[in-house]
């Protein structure tokens, strides 16, 4: 519960409305209590005296009751269920604002599934809790001390025989609450892995068919949902043991009243319709302890719920923009690394060491090195994803976390390695970071990545929707879409990761064609394991585990021994192989033929 209690700042917005269900909700309960009164008086004096007009009387006050109620009630659904929708309405949005500011390093360690299962059914438990079980749960306070008043006050002696069974039943529920609320954070935790199981599957569709695992994934999927569906039982488990009980309790408390009620009406010290009212208060007094129950399941799942929220909300971003941000104007270009350092969470080796580079305005700037050379990291600081360890990164000598994140981020334009677009328009995708551009703007911007002869193919043309992660397009589609869309942007700091990894030779020819254009008046960092993509850069960086290990042109870097140079004679041979197997194949086709006895 104290987890819930945390969210309290979720609802001081809707106090005016709380207030209103409150003096409903009070005023609902003393018509309840009022109801007894009636049936008493029906039995004693109608009944017994056999008094037509009273009884009749008392038929109109109870229709009356009974229609006020019912629309008392039917309001305080409403407004219960309102109170509850805008909570979970303003929690998921928190929840999700907050998920958008946490660092890369954070979304590198935490399954995509248990995200979702935290913004969906965690947040659903909490919004049912506050809008229907809150609501219940201070009517049947009121209720209990209602009915424990009017009943002391009728007769004190009865009334503590009759609360008897409703002690123990009380000390049952809370033994329930404290237990219930660890076994739904396993639930709730067990769903969110089926979730991210279930997404992961959905996403390798294409590998898993590809290596006929489909066997081997629905064991781990059946496993997954075997061990939630575990956990559910034993919740069902715990929840069948005590409902039994506590209806056993409320049985004895009927009898103890109807057996010591009775001689006191035997002996006339109670009447009939007391003995009535007496019975209908304490199961008034009895249904609120019982239902306790399943409001205190309700709590449970709730409070474990909000456990899971609250474990995203109180991660503090390390990312943000700071205090008195400065907000960056149209910058020059300039980069520069001093003795920088960058060690990943849970990663026992640096990523980059002591990085000392300068890099001037428009210049173009060539990374080359091994896989896992450090190459991505190196400009994944530059937009500020992550924060270096130790050193300075500085953009127009200005210290990068001093500036406003949006300013910085709005003129660097970058183009990943694994293009991802939205089930969205291939124009809403293309002008993603810029959504007031025009149509021309953005045919522009796809012309100039050779994008707009194949998107004005399509049946849509720019109006195409594209699949999920844009799975309907190749990958050199996808690949020139989002160099149109960073170009767009018209950035004054270009990254290119590997951007031309995913397209053939022709279509990089072209690529790069536009590129050059487009990179002349702005500063730009490649990442490519094609030296024909680097040759012509301004300066190249080698680098090797998290080194700079070389840097100068293409020219000085091919003058002397070193990584550069293996890479490039690497290459070659590589390149002079394949070329004479082209050259070859024609006769060894034709041989094979021959022997065959097709020449």
């Amino acid at each position: 519960m104290h987890s819930l209690f945390k969210l309290r700042t979720f609802i001081k917005p809707y106090l005016p409305q709380i207030a209103v269900s409150t003096f409903n909700l009070l005023a609902l309960t003393g018509l309840n209590l009022y109801v007894p009164q009636v049936i008493q008086s029906v039995i004693d004096e109608g009944l017994l005296r056999s008094d037509t007009a009273l009884l009749i009387r008392a038929a109109l006050v109870l229709l009356g009751l009974g229609l006020l109620t019912a629309g008392m009630g039917a309001f305080m659904r409403y407004i219960s269920e309102w109170i509850g929708g805008h909570i979970g309405y303003d929690l998921r949005n928190r929840l999700y604002d907050h998920i958008q500011n946490l660092p890369f390093s954070y979304h590198d360690h935490t399954q995509t599934g248990q995200l979702i299962s935290r913004c969906i059914e965690d947040v659903r438990s909490v919004q049912t809790f506050i809008g229907g079980s809150v609501v219940r749960l201070g009517q049947l306070v009121f209720m209990l001390f209602g009915a424990l008043g009017i009943m002391l006050a009728a007769n004190w002696r009865l009334t503590l025989i009759a609360v008897l069974p409703v002690i123990p039943l009380a000390l049952i529920t809370l033994r329930f609450g404290n237990k219930i609320t660890g076994l739904f954070f396993r639930v709730d935790t067990l769903l969110g892995d089926l979730s991210a199981r279930l997404q992961e599957n959905v996403l390798g569709a294409q590998v898993i068919r590809a290596f006929a695992r489909e066997p081997h994934e629905i064991k781990r999927f059946d496993d997954s949902n075997r061990e939630y569906y575990r956990a559910r039982i034993t919740v069902i488990g715990e929840w069948s043991k005590v409902m039994p009980t506590t209806d056993f309790l409320i049985t004895l408390g009927t009898i103890l009243i109807l057996w010591f009620g009775g001689q006191m009406v035997l002996n006339h010290t109670m009447t009939i319709g007391g003995l009535v009212a007496f019975n209908a208060y304490l199961l008034m007094l009895a249904s609120p302890v019982q239902e306790l129950t399943w409001l205190v399941n309700a709590a449970g799942e709730a409070s474990a719920g909000a456990r899971r929220v609250l474990e995203v909300l109180d991660i503090e971003p390390e990312i943000i923009s700071p205090l008195k941000a400065v907000v960056l104007p149209a910058m020059r270009g300039e980069v520069e690394f001093q003795c920088v350092t960058l060690k990943y969470q849970d990663e026992k080796r640096d990523s980059l060491r002591d990085i000392d580079l300068h890099v001037s305005p428009n210049q173009l700037i060539a990374l080359i090195g091994p896989t896992g050379s450090g190459k991505t990291s190196l400009v994944n600081l530059i937009p500020r994803f992550y924060d270096t360890a130790e050193g300075r990164l500085l953009i127009d000598g200005v210290d990068i976390r001093t500036l406003d994140l949006v300013s910085l981020r709005r003129q660097i334009g970058i183009v990943l390695q694994s293009s991802l677009l939205f089930s969205d328009t291939i124009k809403a995708n293309i002008a993603y970071g810029r959504p007031e551009a025009s149509d021309e703007q953005i045919t522009a911007a796809a012309t100039a990545a050779q994008a707009h002869e194949f998107i004005i193919g399509l049946a849509g043309g720019y109006e195409t929707v594209v699949g999920e992660r844009g799975v309907t397009l190749s990958g050199g589609q996808r690949q020139r879409i989002a160099i149109a869309r960073a170009l767009l942007m018209d950035p004054r700091i270009l990254i290119l990761d590997d951007s031309t990894s995913s397209v053939d030779t022709q279509t990089e020819a072209l690529i790069q064609q536009a590129l050059d254009r487009l990179m002349d008046g702005r500063t730009t960092f490649v990442i490519a394991h094609r030296l024909s993509t680097v040759r012509r850069a301004d300066l190249i960086v080698v680098m090797d585990q998290g080194r700079i290990v070389q840097q100068g042109t293409h020219k000085d870097l091919i003058a002397h021994p070193g990584l550069y140079r293996q890479i490039h004679d690497l290459q070659l041979v590589h390149n002079r192989s394949d070329e004479e197997l082209e050259e070859t194949r024609p006769e060894k086709i034709q041989a094979v033929r021959s022997s065959e006895g097709f020449g």
